[in-house]
């Protein structure tokens, strides 16, 4: 099954580590195999990862981006899942954290990114309530 990316004039995306940026015009691109791609917006720099969740979402990126050191950012990822789900009660985010964690575990990572994006939400939500 192929992947049809629609991209912006000068949008950057990643290929299997390698980044990539369009010219000066939408343009259309057909992805005919798997590979590990991500679009500009969902990529994190590290200095980005700046609150739980965020720090969830990193390492993710990093085992679908960087397979060969993929099992440093699997331990990471599994301090970082704990702590949150220590820490949380709401099921909804009980709920996705363990969709996201099986994902992760079944080598599912852009799946599991896109789901950790949603919680992006919730905690922004919570974090805005703090003094």
């Amino acid at each position: 099954m192929a992947l049809k990316l629609s991209l912006k004039p000068g949008e950057k995306f990643v290929v299997n580590g390698a980044v990539i940026s369009n010219g000066d015009r939408r343009s259309s691109l057909v992805i005919q195999n798997k590979v590990s791609i991500l679009r500009e917006k969902d990529i994190m720099r590290q200095e980005d990862a700046t609150t739980p969740v965020r720090r969830i979402y990193f390492p993710i990126m990093l085992c679908y981006l960087d397979p060969d050191n993929r099992s440093k950012y699997i331990e990471e990822f599994m301090i970082r899942m704990s702590e949150f789900m220590s820490i949380i009660e709401d099921p909804e985010a009980k709920a996705r954290s363990i969709e996201i964690s099986t994902d992760v575990m079944n080598q599912n990572y852009y799946r599991a990114l896109m789901t950790c994006k949603k919680l992006f939400a919730f905690e922004k939500e919570r974090l805005d309530h703090v003094p």
